[in-house]
């Protein structure tokens, strides 16, 4: 059986020095913001070209507390509405129902399933005051249109990358002169994933790093003095020793995913698979390798029957799910048609070439 993923594989080379991070931290005694968080957030913030990492508990808190750290410096009030991709994970749509804000969804493009730009302006009303763009899948979203739209429409630009670790965004976006900031996950099956959850928040915008580190931390900048109304959220000791580990390593990953996208592209040849548009630049580092099919469970039922685990990401739309049970009206076409015929090839830096070969040679009699 081939797996989808293998995080026991994946991490296994790090074992060593995972063990002797261990035994680091329990030798300083210091679990909580110490000096392992730092050093990650120094790598990261250096490793993204930013001038601030903030480490926090997870990538839907790196959300929450981007929003609420524009709250808090008078740039959104609750009530305010959010534009964002329709398709995404619901993690996305969540965080700006946490934050007090309204999600006004928007149709990706169904080529590449990002935020289509050409149906943004549409949604825009007088309560719109950000753009959330998702670069789903780990490709990087239409950047330059976006942004032309949120600097036209004065409107903040955030950007989730939970699933695009390291992917470069090739556009022309500083040109604009746009202040924007980035949510990362580090949950296990990212690019760069720890051995829990973890997340950070990924900034040039001084007054924001300052005060999303306040409400990571109660509210707190000196202790039992709290300033605002914070929660807590703080990249564990241990998972941020474990990240720096793996942080070096996450450039020859991600080329390891596009070698694998690469061959999938040129030699799986099935009328019946429409395969995911890439421009092979960067601005891709495969966290998964989606493709398309009118008869899911069959292909699925098929490849499994062939000794190759899929997964699909992801079954239902968030306008679908009981949760959002007052949007269950609401129709996304485009959106319902991705979430109907996606399906999750295996994708790895540790898949062997055998298997890719023959994930490919089963594709091809499919």
């Amino acid at each position: 059986m081939i797996p989808f993923l293998d995080l026991k594989k994946i991490n296994k080379p790090y074992e060593m020095a995972f063990q002797d991070k261990l035994k680091a931290v329990l030798a300083k005694g210091w679990y909580v913001l110490g000096d392992e968080v730092k050093e990650f957030e120094t790598n990261f913030a250096t490793y993204c070209k930013s001038k601030y990492c903030i480490g926090v508990g997870n990538g839907f808190d790196a959300l929450v507390l981007i929003f609420k750290g524009y709250m808090q410096l008078g740039k959104l009030q609750k009530g305010d509405e959010v534009i964002v991709p329709a398709n995404t994970y619901i993690a996305s749509i969540l965080a700006i129902i946490e934050a007090g804000l309204v999600p006004i969804l928007v149709e990706p493009k169904l080529e590449t399933y990002n935020l289509n730009p050409d149906l943004i302006e549409e949604k825009i009303t007088l309560k719109t005051k950000a753009i959330l763009v998702v670069h789903l899948y780990g490709q990087i979203a239409d950047l330059d249109n976006i942004s032309m739209i949120a600097v036209a429409n004065k409107l903040l630009l955030i950007e989730d990358a939970a699933q695009s670790h390291g992917a470069i965004n090739n556009q022309k976006t500083e040109n604009l002169n746009l202040k924007s900031v980035v949510a990362y996950s580090f949950y296990p099956g990212k690019n760069l994933g720890a051995l829990g959850d973890g997340g950070a928040i990924v900034t040039d915008d001084d007054a924001l790093a300052k005060v999303i580190s306040v409400l990571r931390n109660y509210g707190s900048e000196t202790k039992y003095h709290n300033d605002v109304l914070g929660v807590n959220s703080r990249l564990d000791e241990l998972q941020a020793a474990f990240l720096s580990v793996k942080l070096p390593d996450l450039d020859a990953d991600n080329e390891k995913r596009r070698v694998v996208a690469r061959k999938y592209l040129r030699e799986i040849k099935n009328d019946k698979i429409i395969l995911p548009f890439w421009d092979l630049s960067n601005n891709h580092v495969f966290h998964l390798f989606v493709v398309r099919t009118k008869n899911r469970k069959d292909l699925q039922d098929y490849l499994l029957q062939n000794g190759i685990q899929t997964l699909i990401h992801y079954p239902i739309p968030p306008h679908k799910q009981k949760a959002l049970s007052d949007w269950n009206n609401l129709s996304f076409p485009i959106t319902e048609q991705i979430h109907d015929e996606v399906l999750s090839l295996p994708l790895n830096p540790i898949l062997a070439k055998e298997e890719v070969d023959f994930i490919i040679a089963v594709l091809n009699k499919y």
